[in-house]
């Protein structure tokens, strides 16, 4: 079976959201050290169980209308991945030198050429993890000033570095929910979503 073909058990509509796509607004207008402490955290957000998962439930994708986006894990996870690495790169650029140009980086390119293909997840993760520690050490070390230095983005424009932190923010926590809701599709509800007594959807989910 190609691995962009889901099985058809995996190919009908999910049953129900694992956790609600983050509001970007919400991320805009969380205070500096909310902000750095939801960043620093950013891992906790994934579903464990994703370790669980066989080499081809990593590899499979998923057809638009199952409502889980359609990335592999592995390659959603690499995506992730990489993606901190620019980030944290050009806001360390913002304030150390004067209205520095950021390059822009194909995502699609990256997935196209087999960048993500066989890589072990626990890799990429543990990347998102290291960096963020390092980086939130950092951001609690600017001065106010700091968070308003900027850059321009060859693509997005000008760019602050209190906008990119909660624009990187929001971005691994929304993969983070179509990551869950990939897991659950695969292995099933998680215990603490079962639960109904909170309302949450448990540990590892951001909306709490």
């Amino acid at each position: 079976m190609d691995a962009l073909t889901p099985p058809h058990s995996l190919a009908s509509p999910p049953r129900g959201s694992v956790c609600p796509l983050p509001d970007k607004q919400s991320f805009e207008a969380l205070a500096i050290p909310e902000l750095i402490a939801r960043y620093r955290v950013g891992v906790e957000n994934f579903d464990r169980r994703v370790f669980q998962l066989t080499g081809e439930q990593l590899d499979t994708a998923f057809r638009p209308e199952v409502g889980v986006g359609r990335w592999p894990v592995r390659v959603l996870l690499g995506h992730l991945a990489d993606a901190e690495l620019p980030f944290v790169h050009r806001c360390r650029k913002a304030v150390a030198e004067a209205n520095p140009m950021f390059c822009n980086w194909d995502e699609e390119a990256f997935i196209d050429s087999g960048l993500y293909n066989a890589q072990p997840i626990g890799a990429a993760i543990a990347v998102i993890h290291t960096v963020r520690l390092w980086a939130a050490g950092w951001f609690e070390s600017l001065a106010p000033d700091d968070w308003n230095r900027r850059g321009l983005h060859s693509v997005r424009g000008e760019q602050t570095v209190r906008g990119m932190m909660w624009y990187y923010t929001w971005h691994l926590e929304n993969h983070a929910s179509y990551l869950n809701r990939k897991v659950e599709r695969m292995l099933g509800p998680r215990a603490e979503i079962e639960s109904k007594s909170t309302g949450r959807c448990g540990p590892g989910c951001a909306c709490h």
